[in-house]
Parts: C-alpha cells; sequence; structure tokens
C-alpha cells in the first residue's frame, strides 16, 4: 500500500520516455517474432514483450505496436503464433524486426493449426488464441490461450541494451 495521498500524487510526473527505455533496457529478455495470416497475406514482428501469465489455463500475452500491420492482424484473427528464436538467430530477428520488407522471404515455415505461420527450426512454437485486447500507450496487449506448444533443445536468443546476445549458464 502506498501511503502518498491523492494531493501527492498530483504532483507526480510522468518518467522521462528516454530515461525509461535506458533503464528498462537493463532488463533481459528472449526474443521472439510473432506470426499471423490474416486474409490470404503472412504478417510478422520481432518481439521481445511476451510473457507467461497463467498456467491454468496455458495463457500468455504479447505486446504490438498499434501501427503495424501485424497488430491490425492479430486483432483481425483472433490467433497468432510466438515462435522463440534459438541463438544463433540473430539475423531472422532482424529481418522481422525491419519494415516494409519480404520478411517470410527464403524462411522455412508452414502453417500451424490455427492457419498462422510457423517458423520451422525456431527455439520453441506457441500457437494462440486471442482471449482479450486492451491498449496499452501505443500498443495493442493481446492476452491468449494457448492452443498447441512444443519446444526444441537449444539455447534462447536474449535481447539487452538494446543488442542481441547469448545466453549462458553460471
Amino acid at each position: 500500500m502506498s501511503n502518498i495521498s491523492s494531493k501527492d500524487n498530483q504532483s507526480l510526473q510522468l518518467l522521462d520516455s528516454d530515461l525509461f527505455r535506458n533503464v528498462i533496457s537493463h532488463f533481459t529478455s528472449g526474443v521472439s517474432i510473432i506470426t499471423v495470416r490474416e486474409s490470404e497475406i503472412d504478417y510478422g514482428i520481432t518481439a521481445s514483450a511476451v510473457s507467461s501469465v497463467s498456467l491454468e489455463p496455458p495463457m500468455l500475452l504479447v505486446c504490438a505496436n498499434k501501427n503495424t500491420g501485424t497488430c491490425h492482424a492479430i486483432s483481425k484473427a483472433g490467433s497468432f503464433t510466438v515462435n522463440i528464436l534459438a541463438e544463433n538467430q540473430g539475423e531472422l530477428a532482424m529481418q522481422f524486426a525491419r519494415s516494409n520488407t519480404e520478411k517470410f522471404k527464403d524462411v522455412d515455415m508452414s502453417y500451424g493449426e490455427l492457419g498462422n505461420p510457423v517458423l520451422n527450426n525456431t527455439l520453441a512454437q506457441i500457437e494462440c488464441r486471442v482471449v482479450e485486447e486492451v491498449t496499452g500507450g501505443t500498443h495493442s496487449v493481446f492476452l491468449a490461450e494457448v492452443q498447441k506448444a512444443q519446444a526444441l533443445v537449444g539455447n534462447p536468443l536474449v535481447y539487452f541494451k538494446g543488442e542481441f546476445g547469448l545466453f549462458k549458464k553460471a
């Protein structure tokens, strides 16, 4: 519980976005590519904003910038696939991070049970059905139930301070 009165709370200012970006960059996260197929078009974006929400039922959340075609496609399709990248897939992450490119060019993929692209040879794939979409600032947050999941043996690609890196066991 906070001891800040509503009067004190009014005097608090929002944190500068550049400072927040610097501070949050110290949080290491995994790297994934979110894929969806809508109206016979494949969409995909690189994302680190993915998190487990619940085990019962199995749920996760992903965040996508509202200005991307992928975000709009997820809203319309009501489903998506999270493709968790392995340590040697930094170039694939960059391919899907760029806008206005042929993101799926030369990518080994198939279509999953929900009809969305599944990137083969990634560390893990999680097929999800959206149960709720909420807005958080510039992003849509999709809460989704996991329909199917599979994983391979390997190490993840990680993201730290604006760069891709490797996970090292202590």
